[in-house]
């Protein structure tokens, strides 16, 4: 004769998760929660449509995450997080002396390869950061501020090595930079491009304005004098 507390254990067991399910649908909730953000928008995907999308109840997301808002907190770290660890790694195998070109395309190529890669998770990100509450966005500014200082640091070397001019604003160039790179995500199509040479063909266009022998110092143009 089985024993009813042993009965209610069996029953609890089976209405509780395993860790592997949970992760399993923790996942899905996200990517379902990227791909919505990014199609449709912060405010237009809501709760509801996120669980429609994984074919689950409302109710059911509140096993995994507290609010929307965790939800897309979630989202936009990994956007970010994927990006940063995959250049990351790409610049640390690279030798200590690698030059302008070499640092450039290898740190542009892994940005690319990341952000496209996990699509809905960056394109996301760069789609609806300007739309999410103040709390959330206050939240992810260290690590995108980490993310921007860190290519700003691996620039900032090459320019101490004197392989960019030191009248090239290595700010601006970061900015340049982000918003070439993160555009990509509306216009790539890997059927006529690979990734590498896409970044080729980026560092080519920014390396050869960085280089010293190549700066151009602004000339302002001479203002028309009236006749005496």
């Amino acid at each position: 004769m089985v024993s009813s507390n042993h009965t209610k254990a069996s029953v609890v067991k089976q209405r509780t998760p395993s860790k592997s399910a949970a992760a399993l649908s923790r996942q899905v909730i996200l990517e379902t929660a990227a791909r919505l953000f990014r199609q449709e928008g912060y405010a237009a995907t809501s709760l509801r449509a996120i669980a429609q999308a994984c074919d689950m109840k409302a109710g059911s997301l509140y096993y995994h995450f507290e609010s929307k808002d965790q939800i897309v907190s979630e989202v936009l770290s990994i956007g970010v997080q994927r990006v940063f660890d995959a250049v990351k790694t790409a610049v640390d195998a690279l030798p200590q002396d690698a030059q302008l070109d070499v640092t450039l395309q290898c740190a542009i190529e892994a940005h690319l390869g990341a952000l496209l890669h996990a699509h809905d998770f960056t394109s996301a990100n760069i789609r609806i950061f300007g739309q999410v509450p103040d709390k959330v966005r206050a939240s992810h500014k260290s690590l995108r501020k980490a993310y921007e200082q860190y290519w700003l640091s691996l620039l900032m070397v090459l320019q101490k090595r004197g392989e960019i001019s030191t009248h090239v604003d290595l700010q601006r160039t970061v900015f340049f930079l982000f918003g070439a790179m993160n555009w990509t995500t509306e216009w790539y199509d890997q059927k006529k491009s690979g990734i590498a040479a896409l970044a080729a063909d980026l560092t080519g266009m920014v390396s050869h304005g960085l280089r010293p022998h190549l700066s151009v110092q602004a000339v302002r143009p001479k203002s028309k004098q009236g006749k005496q």
